[in-house]
């Protein structure tokens, strides 16, 4: 229950305690003496704001001494060369092009698709558009085969030699750049001359895409398998290779039965041009960067 007096009450002859402390005679005469701690403590405020720029001002200084004496070491030691411009000074060779090993390298699974294609046709006539190491290790597999290399590299021509007495390497010249693609598709689309039944012969005089200049051995043979992996490509200005893949659709036709692998498919002009003439219903495998196409006639 609650109480029946407010505990606040008091009785009347009880005096009240005091809430403040009576102020003493000596306080009277000091009246001024919390006012003066305020203001203290005001110019201590004002004299932490004022150390603040001195601080940032102190600091900066030793930034810009640091940095100066950083500049000074570095100065005083000359700057290293970097790795691939050591590499091109160094001996007799660095007025020759560098190549890097695997610029045009296969992958291990393109390898072995290529070395079971080989080896399942083999005797065979093979027919490569491009000239790299690995390829011509493979032409061993042929062994009583014929295989024809065509670069276009002399530095190529003159580094890698053939390892079989049935291997023969011809130089040709691709005059075509890659930025030409896109009008010589739409040429050949135009034009009944570029169509890829018609034999190359025919082809080269009435189609833009025809190679005109190809080793007479390679126009008469009939190929089982045809490797295009050049010309390089790999830029608008490099040579392109529109004028291969069209070609190589030509000398597939021609034959009774004839594989035609493209390297490098991820590329738009590779892609391209492998649809337009070798057709996708006649993709039978593609192996990382390699499609397959087969032709039975």
């Amino acid at each position: 229950m609650p109480p029946e007096s407010s505990p606040c009450h008091h009785p009347l002859g009880t005096p009240l305690t005091p809430l403040l402390s009576p102020i003493s005679p000596k306080s009277r005469l000091h009246p001024s003496r919390n006012l003066s701690h305020c203001q203290g403590t005001r110019r201590m405020v004002i004299t932490k704001k004022n150390l603040i720029p001195l601080l940032v001002f102190v600091l900066s200084t030793l930034s810009i001494l640091r940095l100066l004496k950083l500049a000074i070491t570095t100065s005083s030691s000359p700057p290293a060369l970097p790795p691939t411009l050591a590499l091109h000074t160094q001996g007799p060779s660095s007025s020759r092009p560098i190549f890097p090993a695997n610029a045009n390298a296969l992958t291990e699974k393109e390898l072995r698709f290529l070395s079971d294609l080989i080896s399942n046709r083999a005797p065979c006539n093979l027919l490569v558009f491009g000239l790299e190491q690995q390829y011509m290790d493979l032409s061993s597999l042929n062994a009583g085969g014929i295989t024809i290399f065509l670069e276009d590299n002399s530095d190529k021509l003159s580094t890698i030699k053939s390892n079989s007495n049935s291997s023969r390497v011809y130089k040709v010249e691709y005059p075509t750049p890659a930025r030409e693609a896109y009008k010589l598709l739409k040429h050949a689309r135009k034009n009944p001359g570029c169509s890829p039944n018609t034999g190359l012969l025919e082809a080269s005089l009435k189609c833009k895409l025809a190679l005109k200049e190809l080793p007479k051995e390679v126009v008469e043979l009939r190929w089982d398998v045809v490797v295009v992996d050049g010309p390089s490509g790999d830029g608008p200005e490099a040579p392109g290779r529109m004028a291969v893949i069209y070609s190589a659709g030509i000398l597939a036709r021609s034959g009774n039965l004839t594989d035609v692998v493209v390297h490098d498919v991820d590329r738009m002009i590779e892609k391209w041009f492998s649809w337009e003439f070798l057709c996708e219903e006649n993709l039978v495998s593609s192996k990382d960067n390699n499609n397959s196409f087969r032709y039975f006639l």
